[in-house]
């Protein structure tokens, strides 16, 4: 185990990691205790229980991830003939509060059962190994190896397929057509609400902010890579009044389609293609 003391620059990163460790075995057991800052603990092998303050004791079996949050009580253990092992990192750090709403970290879900743990203890390998005394780059390392390990904890979720939320991806995939959120729902057999929760949890945003964002992504691609019209680029990705498409996209992207299309093509060597781009198949730029 080590644990480090990141200086207030280093917090400004948005995370830092505080400490990490890996275990294994019959370990000894953790709490009754309340922290003030995050703790990811990813079990990889083996057997245990978590326990709230006052709620029952639940079994964990994993592989699973317990999340500690700052002042939600805690109490958990290994089976005490088999253990388990485990590997945990200790953060904070003000991009916690993003994580949080985004549904990467969940504090009133504090035992989530994993599909798979190798991309996690590779993030967390990358934090022991850049933890070697004398690392001039030690904070910055490990904190952004902190970011990485929540992209992978968020991956390894065991109630997600391994590409995804199947909910999400029907949204993407009829993301350019003049539905409503209610329609969509419906596709799906599902209420508006119950709609709205599962993309709240799949992608920490509402259905239509998901929507918007995967039309507008699309629209970048066509304004950067085509020479279509700004209101052939709007129809395209869902949008029969190109003024409407227009005032949305500047007011979401920051810069107007045709300026931003400017500063595309003064950017991206080759000129301009007469193909639409597969969204699936990019093109790619060769240099040499």
């Amino acid at each position: 185990m080590r644990y480090f003391t990141p200086s207030p620059a280093h917090h400004r990163l948005g995370l830092v990691c505080l400490g990490v460790g890996l275990q294994h075995g019959p370990l000894p057991t953790v709490g009754p205790r309340t922290l003030d800052h995050h703790v990811a603990v990813v079990i990889t092998e083996g057997s245990g229980w978590y326990q709230d303050a006052e709620g029952p004791r639940r079994p964990l079996t994993a592989p699973a991830l317990i999340w500690l949050t700052p002042g939600r009580p805690h109490h958990y253990g290994a089976d005490p003939e088999t253990g388990w092992d485990e590997c945990f990192v200790d953060f904070t750090g003000p991009a916690t509060t993003t994580y949080t709403e985004l549904g990467y970290i969940e504090p009133d879900r504090p035992v989530v059962p994993l599909s798979d743990t190798t991309q996690a203890r590779a993030a967390v390998g990358r934090i022991a190994r850049a933890a070697r005394r004398g690392n001039p780059l030690l904070e910055v390392e490990t904190g952004a190896a902190v970011h990485e390990l929540l992209v992978a904890l968020r991956r390894a979720r065991a109630d997600l397929a391994p590409d995804g939320d199947p909910v999400l991806q029907a949204l993407a995939r009829d993301a350019f057509q003049p539905l409503s959120v209610a329609a969509h729902a419906a596709r799906h057999g599902m209420t508006p609400a119950e709609l709205r929760t599962a993309v709240r949890r799949g992608a920490g945003c509402s259905p239509k902010d998901y929507l918007l964002g995967i039309r507008l992504g699309r629209a970048k691609e066509l304004l950067a890579a085509t020479e279509l019209p700004v209101a052939a680029v709007a129809r395209r990705v869902g949008y029969d009044d190109p003024a409407y498409f227009s005032r949305l996209f500047t007011r979401r992207v920051g810069t107007a389609p045709v300026r931003f299309r400017e500063q595309q093509g003064r950017a991206v060597p080759g000129g301009w293609s007469d193909k639409i781009p597969d969204p699936d198949d990019p093109p790619m730029l060769h240099v040499g």
